[in-house]
């Protein structure tokens, strides 16, 4: 992997650049549609590449490990074969689910042993065989074994956490350092900055990560119930502390406006499920503010989802039509607003990039933020 840095704001720490993988070239600042079991959610896969123009796509280690399976996937030739995705795909780690799981879980120094939440078979994590899992998926970019801890955390807690967290990264790096890609690409390791919102510890674990001189770098721990001038505040300590050469991203994040401030505190990648669930819920996310298509007021509301969208599903449906959707329970309700609300995801990171190429992006951020969080 190989990442260009192509522009930054001269009024804030807003940049644009350019990963190269060997299954395509992602154009930074950029959301990752999140396919948690192989799937984005209600998308084919000719939609998210032809439609919505999405870059690179997100798998979930843990949930591909239970179903379909390591030696399914192995014997299709990679998630990338697997799902008929032919552009870059990333995939977590599973820490984050194994955090979800705190009531089946027992964590270790020699990894997380957890109970399926299919069958309540037992299973056991380790950095070594996370790795493992992951060169068998196959993504371009692949994460270290890491703890995420909850908010809130107790600091000594978040400190043993997140120091058990580099032990593992050490780890992960040398049974990655040690093994080969199984399908004739390359794969990059990305470690995982975590500290819970404590100021020393993020500044610390951002140091120890920087020190392992990856590809690229990762922020955890963020995103999970903390205020959000809490994430920005830890964001910036850590995005001040890796090396700007190397592309940053935040994990989990967010909302349309946390993409924003993060962005201008230098992050270049983000995901989050955030679009595609609450399209299944009725909230829409436009330009000019959030929609909740479940609404009285959209009832005999006739104009389309989206004024001046290129998108098909923007166009040609109406705010009537997508709410008696919605409120009928019709499949297509939620294939239309995931589609429209990762389309929108994504133009808001395109004109991101193009105001950070174009030195606007300052000025159209403080807008649009004001815009973005109006409830119409």
């Amino acid at each position: 992997m190989k990442f260009k840095l192509e522009a930054e704001d001269k009024n804030s720490k807003a940049r644009a650049g350019e990963i190269t993988t060997d299954h395509g070239v992602i154009k930074t600042p950029i959301f990752m549609p999140v396919g948690t079991a192989g799937s984005v959610k209600a998308v084919h896969q000719h939609e998210l590449a032809n439609e919505i123009k999405a870059q690179i796509i997100l798998g979930n280690t843990y949930h591909l490990y239970l179903r379909p399976g390591l030696e399914t996937l192995q014997l299709a030739g990679g998630l990338h074969q697997f799902n008929g995705w032919k552009g870059p795909l990333l995939t977590d780690s599973g820490g984050y689910q194994v955090y979800s799981l705190s009531g089946v879980r027992k964590i270790k120094e020699e990894g997380v042993t957890f109970r399926s939440h299919i069958d309540g078979s037992k299973h056991l994590f380790t950095p070594e065989s996370v790795m493992d899992t992951q060169r068998i998926i196959g993504a371009d970019i692949i994460m270290a074994f890491d703890e995420c801890t909850p908010y809130p955390c107790e600091y000594g807690y978040a400190r043993r956490s997140m120091e058990m967290t580099h032990r593992w990264l050490k780890r992960c790096c040398e049974r990655f350092d040690t093994t080969e890609p199984i399908y004739g690409y390359d794969q990059t390791l990305f470690p995982i900055v975590q500290g819970s919102v404590y100021k020393d510890l993020r500044k610390q674990s951002a140091e120890v990560i920087a020190s392992f001189e990856r590809e690229g770098n990762a922020i955890g721990g963020l995103s999970v119930g903390e205020p959000a001038e809490d994430m920005y505040e830890m964001t910036e300590i850590v995005c001040d502390i890796l090396p700007k050469e190397k592309p940053r991203y935040l994990m989990g994040v967010g909302t349309p406006i946390n993409l924003l401030e993060n962005i201008a505190l230098g992050i270049d990648m983000f995901d989050c499920v955030m679009p595609t669930r609450n399209a299944r819920n009725g909230m829409l996310f436009t330009k000019n503010g959030i929609i909740n298509i479940r609404n009285e007021r959209w009832k005999n509301d006739f104009s389309p989802i989206e004024e001046d969208s290129d998108l098909y599903a923007d166009r040609n449906y109406t705010k009537a039509y997508l709410r008696h959707l919605t409120h009928s329970k019709e499949i297509l309700g939620a294939q239309i607003a995931t589609l429209h609300n990762l389309n929108f995801y994504l133009w808001l990171m395109n004109e991101a990039r193009e105001k950070i190429l174009a030195g606007e992006f300052t000025d159209w951020k403080n807008k649009m933020v004001i815009q973005l969080a109006q409830r119409l």
